[in-house]
């Protein structure tokens, strides 16, 4: 069965503003294991949606991919998780403003989807879905390069297969068994950064027996704390800002929990210390205790430290660590994406059938062609890696940057006319509307001019432009040529 949400109210400028989502325990609300007002099932509880949140900023990016950005920034790669990081946030607050007040699975397509045009909705939406489809197979083969290590005996295609099909039975059973499992694989990723985090810090001030404080040597030494100069930073940024992609998921899946608009004010209230503890605190703990130029360093920062204080099995540990992350992003990649088709699906911007349900609540057929899309990537990941795969990768790269813009340009026209037309809903509000919001832009598109100039982000950003100037057009042709559905008309400005 489709979605039927409630009807809705049109806001100042054509805009509409969905009604607000009442509560569990409420005349209308959700409760556990009950439907949404999108049709899905309200499955998730308030614990897995906390870890969502926390374990969503912790990808498996961190882990092995922070080593490329210190390596490019030296100590001041702090600085380019500090930029990055605060650009995060004020995104987060433009995001949470509006999931607060119209919580959706569509989230951001939806908002643009009203606010922007059904172009922006569609484009936005579909990028979105082809980014974590890509995704699926990056972390799939990840997995597998993990596994069979440990297993040489089965072939690395056949653990990218097993941990699909695994992964996406978990998804297609029902949305609590998806919590479930990413509350378990969250769980470990956070458990294992605090303790790193803990251990370092300890280390730092000479703490364990036989080591002696290190100080501010690492720091400033090796070349100072900018070796590569100011413009490492910029350099540094393009290297770590697609890690914090992700953050973003709880807006979906707080439409599938009980009450959805606390769960989106928790998350959005808590983005900035998860921000600065697990990412800015892991760094600085890895360039204080360790030479930046160090080779180590570079290829696994984490193992890096942990092998200088004399940790026994490291490499096993970083591993079964670095595995769950690799699952967490592929099992909440699946589900944004299914998630993402799902609302397309709604509002008639994809096949119908994507908007169908099973008897567990989950929308099966939208799941199932990610995960397909995401099979086809893995197979070219490992026939056509430098090639089909790396184009795939590449027009992808920049999606994220799309979506914060979009998320920036939405809420600036939804603010307006929620002040108008409902403020009691406004219960998470942008910090100095509408001038941080305009300066946020103003730092996006900053950093989008600089990967034109930038050799190493060019070819990504022109891949990535091409990839959205396709859909764009795509989704503008299919507008002119048919009428929006008077169902999908109902369900975008319910959502």
């Amino acid at each position: 069965m489709g979605a039927h949400p409630p009807p809705s109210s049109e806001g100042a400028g054509g805009i509409p503003i969905a009604k607000a989502v009442p509560a569990a325990g409420e005349p209308g609300g959700g409760a556990g294991g009950g439907q949404s007002q999108d049709g899905l099932q309200a499955g998730l509880k308030n614990r897995h949606l906390s870890m969502i949140a926390i374990g969503g900023v912790i990808g498996a990016g961190l882990f092995v991919g922070s080593g490329a950005g210190i390596k490019a920034a030296g100590p001041g790669i702090l600085l380019s998780y500090a930029l990055t990081g605060l650009l995060v946030v004020l995104v987060m607050r433009m995001l949470g403003e509006m999931a607060a007040a119209s919580p959706t699975s569509g989230s951001f397509s939806a908002y643009a989807d009203r606010a922007l045009g059904r172009w922006a909705g569609f484009t936005i939406g579909w990028l979105y879905w082809f980014f974590w489809s890509v995704v699926l197979a990056v972390e799939a083969t990840a997995a597998a390069s993990i596994l069979t290590g440990w297993v040489p005996a089965v072939p690395q295609w056949a653990w990218a297969l097993l941990v699909m099909i695994v992964l996406t039975g978990t998804n297609l059973v029902s949305v609590s068994s998806f919590g479930e499992f990413e509350f378990w694989f969250a769980g470990i990723k956070v458990v294992a950064i605090v303790i790193f985090i803990v251990v370092g810090a300890l280390a730092i001030f000479g703490l364990p027996p036989g080591h002696h404080a290190v100080g501010t040597a690492n720091l400033t030494g090796h070349g100072g704390f900018l070796p590569k100069g100011p413009g490492a930073i910029l350099s540094g940024m393009l290297l770590v800002v697609f890690s914090f992609m992700g953050s973003e998921i709880v807006t979906l899946a707080a439409s599938e929990s009980p009450n959805p608009v606390v769960a989106v004010r928790k998350a959005v209230n808590s983005v900035i210390w998860r921000i600065a503890l697990f990412y800015i605190g892991s760094i600085t703990v890895i360039v204080t205790l360790l030479p930046w130029d160090d080779p180590e360093v570079a290829k696994n920062p984490y193992v890096a430290v942990l092998k200088s204080l004399n940790i026994p099995y490291v490499d096993v540990v970083m591993d079964v660590v670095v595995l769950t992350a690799v699952l967490s992003c592929l099992n909440s990649g699946l589900y944004t994406a299914s998630r993402m088709a799902y609302s397309l699906g709604a509002r008639g911007d994809a096949p119908r059938a994507f908007a169908t349900v099973n008897k567990g609540g989950v929308p099966a057929v939208a799941i199932w062609a990610s995960v397909a899309f995401g099979f086809i990537a893995t197979i070219f990941s490992y026939t056509s890696k430098d090639t089909v795969f790396q184009f795939l990768l590449n027009s992808s790269g920049a999606v994220a940057l799309f979506v914060w813009l979009v998320i920036c340009f939405s809420q600036l026209r939804m603010r307006r006319t929620l002040e108008r037309e409902a403020p009691e809903r406004l219960s998470v509000r942008m910090w100095l509307y509408p001038w941080l919001t305009y300066a946020t832009i103003a730092l996006i598109v900053f950093v989008v001019g600089y990967m034109f100039y930038d050799k190493d982000g060019r070819e990504q950003m022109v891949l990535s432009v091409v990839a959205a100037v396709v859909v764009l057009a795509v989704g503008l042709t299919l507008e002119r040529r048919r009428p929006r559905e008077p169902e999908a008309v109902e369900a975008a400005e319910s959502a």
